[in-house]
């Protein structure tokens, strides 16, 4: 189909900026510099510099700013306010992946569109659920779109997380756990029992606790290893929490005689938890696992989906065997654990740009506290 054609065809197109709005003009999650970008949420690889202007969740809006720059062109909007914009109205609606995640919903021409960045279906208390938004095309991430991949559910995850920190804590060893720091951490902060010890949270993590607690997600108390009163004593029973990027780090040696974990999706696979040198592994993700996403492109009742980065030729294939018009975009998304998976550098069909590349705190960041986010290498 000629490029003309198809854009007057469809109501969101594959450019090399981004996914582009033809009639909207205007991108959404554009991985180059572009005049106007919707933003789903605020990880790196969805959220990047350069934009002239922002439109996002109101509650994006403090990790934005803080990423890229307090002096960003940035509009917000409540979920389900409608905005019209060249003749297409447009609205956000929860995605249930981070704070302030955003599905995006686009009608013009009696067509309705609805992108949904990176999304899973379980609540976590964190942010609001994940929210089906009936459209007639879905643009849809297939991370974990492998039929392997199925999560514990919330009670039974924390349950091993607090059993592992209270055993490590009455043998008088610190509980390092490694997540991202931007939604892993909090997920985790709200869910453990804080009753069994002390939490200690790297520097990477106690500016996004701020934002989530701004926005009036219920955190327990955190500590820095330099705050008065954390002892030698006291990390021993304590749990801390630290992205990726501090293994190995000087900043370990403190604790002494340490248990670690890791917190990621692809704990799932075997032999991850070994390549990734820690004594534990725990399978959670901000991502939808395989019933999760058969679940949301069920809710929506979409008769055609596009699949952006993950298992996309696995998840095409099986949409199509079950009725449906599915296609692929080949994009630049790979944030947290979409950062390992096996299949980024071979035959995905997403995922090869920027974002993957980077990872957890060694991108440049207008504020030096927050770091991109990403999961690194294949654990």
């Amino acid at each position: 189909m000629p490029p003309a054609k198809q854009e007057e065809d469809l109501l969101v197109v594959a450019r090399p900026e981004g996914l582009y709005c033809p009639p909207g003009d205007f991108y959404i999650d554009p991985w180059r510099p572009v005049a106007r970008a919707v933003i789903t949420h605020a990880h790196s690889d969805h959220a990047r510099a350069g934009h002239g202007h922002y439109l996002a969740h109101t509650d994006s809006a403090g990790t934005l700013r803080a990423r890229l720059g307090r002096d960003i062109a940035l509009q917000t909007l409540p979920y389900g306010e409608v905005i019209e914009h060249h003749g297409v109205r447009v609205s956000l609606h929860p995605a249930g992946h981070v704070l302030g995640s955003a599905q995006v919903r686009l009608e013009h021409g009696g067509r309705v569109w609805v992108a949904s960045g990176d999304y899973k279906t379980e609540p976590d208390g964190t942010c609001p659920p994940f929210e089906p938004v009936p459209c007639d095309t879905f643009i849809t991430e297939s991370t974990f779109g492998l039929p392997v991949y199925r999560w514990p559910t919330q009670p039974v995850l924390f349950a091993q997380i607090d059993a592992w920190w209270r055993a490590n804590a009455e043998a008088g060893r610190a509980s390092v756990l490694f997540c991202y720091a931007f939604g892993k951490a909090q997920r985790i902060l709200h869910g453990v029992d804080a009753s069994i010890g002390p939490i200690v949270v790297h520097g990477a993590v106690e500016p996004l606790n701020a934002v989530y607690r701004a926005a009036g997600v219920a955190l327990p108390p955190t500590l820095r290893v330099g705050d008065e009163g954390v002892d030698a004593a006291l990390l021993k029973r304590a749990l801390v929490l630290a992205p990726p990027s501090a293994q190995g780090s000087p900043w370990m040696k403190r604790f002494g005689n340490y248990a670690d974990a890791f917190a990621s999706g692809w704990m799932q696979l075997r032999g991850a938890r070994r390549r990734r040198g820690v004594d534990r592994g725990f399978v959670m993700s901000d991502h939808a696992d395989w019933p999760g996403l058969q679940q949301a492109i069920a809710g929506t009742g979409a008769e055609r989906v596009f699949v952006t980065h993950g298992s996309v030729q696995v998840m095409v294939r099986w949409l199509t065997e079950n009725g449906l018009d599915a296609q692929s975009f080949r994009t630049e998304y790979g944030d947290e654990d979409d950062q390992e998976t096996p299949s980024s550098s071979s035959s995905s069909g997403g995922g090869q740009g920027r974002g993957q590349a980077v990872l957890d705190g060694e991108a440049e960041s207008p504020h030096p506290d927050l770091p991109s986010e990403g999961e690194g290498e294949m654990p």
